[in-house]
């Protein structure tokens, strides 16, 4: 997100979070990243689109969050301190609970091996960071409209 030359990026999260409590009508997305520019700039492109978005950055706690929240989807990255967007994707889909919840994988990689790995363990999508703003917002949409059947969407490999 780019704040304005007379805006802390503290108050320009706090425009973005307030637009959000003000037109949410998409649902809610749980962003697990730990990059905080990359967190804030995902929060801020959904937000804008109208989700209510929430951010996680450890890896560890990421489960009980999914569960504390109960988001319509989840945004999770590859790489993060404590346990890996893998090993996250592989509990959520044993868990009746959560086995149908949609995942977006993202990953700063791009192999064609991490996002045959993230669709076999039952992601919805597969972004490669950079990607644009339409991008994501396109895949989110079909996620969101979609049946929530775990696997297919986003980038070909």
């Amino acid at each position: 997100m780019t704040a304005h030359a007379d805006e802390t990026p503290e108050a320009a999260t706090a425009t973005a979070t307030t637009t959000t409590m003000a037109t949410t009508r998409a649902g809610r997305i749980l962003i697990v990243e730990d990059e905080s520019n990359i967190l804030e700039a995902l929060s801020f492109i959904l937000s804008r689109a109208g989700w209510d978005v929430r951010g996680h950055g450890k890896g560890e706690s990421a489960l009980a969050e999914v569960a504390r929240l109960s988001p319509d989807i989840l945004v999770l990255d590859v790489m993060l301190p404590g346990r890996s967007g893998f090993d996250i994707l592989r509990e959520l889909r044993a868990d009746t609970a959560t086995a149908q919840l949609p995942v977006l994988m993202l990953t700063a990689k791009g192999q064609a091996k991490d996002r045959e790995l993230a669709m076999a363990l039952g992601a919805n999508a597969f972004l490669t960071k950079p990607f644009s703003n339409t991008e994501l917002l396109e895949v989110v949409a079909q996620m969101s409209s979609a049946p929530h059947a775990p696997g297919g969407a986003g980038e070909e490999g």
